[in-house]
């Protein structure tokens, strides 16, 4: 629908010999009474042609030849033109996405491009809790959605195995470890309290017994530290599994030390004199790149700061000539944004070409009540609880139901509601509906195949007329959320097109006594089928075949 309408304006705009603008916006329309698209293109070309756009637009209308595959067309506002297509044109267009739904449903936009995304990526110290969820769920489903656009993706963890925070991790277990075996040992106070450090002591003391009692940390550390934050990676690794995400590489933070990227990055960035040295530490001038403030990367005391390791990791991804770089984290990492991409610049790389996406933490309720903390965790509740509780495919719609940088509240009750009030229930029980729908007319004997060949000019009532016009806007959809890196605007429009199927089912019966209404209708059903699992299948949600 898209290209033909740009097609048809470009010809218009030939006609009354203008030059048409580098990029000729279309838009849907929020209210579905202003018509299916609309565009501001004479509101653009204004300042060019010195026009009031109400009378470009009337021109605009006026010079397109052939009207017939509108119903309508209005000008309204200061120069908007909303069109409304005919319903012989939406019909030939629905037949086309039931012939062929891959190239009808999903543009090539990326054309091979290689992308890197960057997620989750959270310190192996403890479990993952929800607002990693959040994360996980982001950026498994933007991997799905560019990769469904032709884009060449690969998903990266980083692992920040090396620093302070895993040595504090070692301590932790290290203390459990001697007070369970009866030694009276401190524990450390900046130590990690979570019941899952107890779990690491005990399955230690199952393997190694008390090999290591009454030893002095500093004589066992590394063997803490290592054993300690593998066993949590492994857990990690385990409910990421669970939660039906894959990466493709594990970065260590501990690798980049060992290979020597970081004294490379370092002298990289010596050699182009973007390192100096000022009260007895080492700065990164990132203010030369719009940054509010040059950056400590070597301490005083000759310790690297964490910011360092950053500087190599990402060198380490220019390197690998991707075309885009992505980094989603927690929105607490805002801070990080200026000097990372000043990093970028630094080395040579346009910092357009990293995007930065944020992801908002999540309130956790139960009946509208805030939930109280973990028994595993401490201080939170873990991702694998609520994967246990609600299901994997329940929590990864509801956190993409909102934008990653919005906040958003996850009420437990509401997601296992078998409702409207639950989200994914409501997409997936659609597409469980329709396969009941066409079993049903299997065994009535009413042909199935080939349905893009029925009698569509039957699909007449206002509700059918209003889903074929929904479904027809998917390319589009599909199109904005790619260019946008937003995953959320696939579940939103899931949402919207079952909110418009399951009022419809209810209202009338698919299967009547006239088989051509009924081929049509099940014509209907098909192409809504189709369209929600592409949907499904980009965020990552299971598509049962019955609930």
């Amino acid at each position: 629908m898209k290209k033909d309408l740009v097609k048809i304006i470009e010809d218009a705009l030939k006609t009354l010999g203008i030059e048409k603008p580098t990029h000729i916006e279309i838009e849907i329309p929020q209210n579905e009474s202003f018509g299916d698209m609309a565009t501001p293109v004479a509101m653009i070309l204004a300042a060019t042609l010195k026009k009031p756009p109400k009378k470009i637009a009337e021109e605009l209308v006026n010079a397109i030849k052939d009207k017939s595959v509108f119903e309508k067309i209005d000008i309204a506002g200061p120069g908007f033109i909303n069109f409304t297509f005919s319903k012989k044109y939406i019909y030939s267009e629905i037949k086309k996405l039931m012939k062929d739904k891959s190239k009808f449903l999903r543009e090539d936009i990326g054309k091979g491009k290689r992308v890197q995304i960057e997620f989750i990526s959270a310190n192996p110290t403890g479990p993952l809790h929800l607002g990693h969820g959040r994360g996980a769920a982001t950026g498994a489903a933007l991997s799905n959605l560019l990769e469904a656009a032709g884009y060449k993706v690969d998903r990266e963890y980083y692992i920040n195995d090396a620093g302070k925070q895993v040595r504090i991790l070692g301590l932790s277990v290290f203390a459990r470890y001697q007070q369970l075996l009866g030694r009276d040992y401190p524990f450390p106070e900046e130590g990690y309290r979570g019941g899952y450090i107890e779990e690491i002591a005990r399955v230690l003391i199952k393997e190694e017994g008390e090999k290591y009692l009454k030893r002095a940390f500093d004589e066992v550390s590394d063997f803490f530290t290592d054993y300690s934050y593998k066993r949590m990676l492994s857990s990690i690794d385990s409910d990421l599994k669970d939660f039906g995400i894959a990466f493709d590489t594990w970065q260590s933070e501990k690798e980049l030390y060992k290979k020597g990227d970081v004294e490379k990055a370092l002298d990289d960035l010596k050699n182009r004199g973007l390192i100096y040295e000022k009260d007895g530490a080492a700065w990164f001038k990132s203010t030369a790149f719009g940054d509010d403030k040059d950056r400590v990367i070597i301490k005083q005391d000759g310790e690297y700061t964490y910011f360092t390791s950053d500087i190599a990791y990402h060198r380490q991804k220019v390197e690998k000539k991707y075309d885009e770089i992505i980094d989603i984290w927690g929105a607490d990492h805002h801070g990080y944004i200026t000097r990372v991409k000043a990093v970028i610049e630094a080395i040579g790389y346009p910092k357009e070409k990293l995007k930065i996406l944020l992801v908002q933490m999540v309130t956790l309720l139960r009946g509208r009540k805030p939930v109280q903390m973990s028994k595993r965790a401490g201080k939170f509740i873990t991702l694998r609880e609520v994967i246990d509780e609600v299901g994997t495919d329940t929590t990864k719609f509801i956190f993409l139901t909102r934008r990653p940088d919005s906040h958003l509240e996850f009420d437990l009750e509401a997601a296992k509601a078998q409702s409207s009030e639950n989200p994914v229930f409501y997409v997936q029980y659609a597409n469980a509906r329709i396969n009941s729908i066409f079993a049903h007319a299997r065994e009535k004997g009413i042909d199935t195949d080939m349905l893009y060949n029925a009698d569509l000019k039957l699909l007449s009532v206002h509700e059918e007329l209003r889903i074929i016009r929904k479904l027809l806007t998917y390319p589009m959809i599909f199109e904005g959320a790619v260019n946008a890196h937003e995953p959320h605007r696939i579940t939103f429009y899931l949402q919207e097109l079952s909110g418009m199927f399951h009022p419809y089912y209810n209202k009338y019966r698919v299967i009547t006594e006239k088989s051509e209404q009924s081929r049509a209708r099940l014509a209907l059903c098909e192409a809504i089928r189709i369209v929600l699992q592409d949907g499904l299948e980009i965020l990552g949600i299971s598509i049962p075949e019955k609930m």
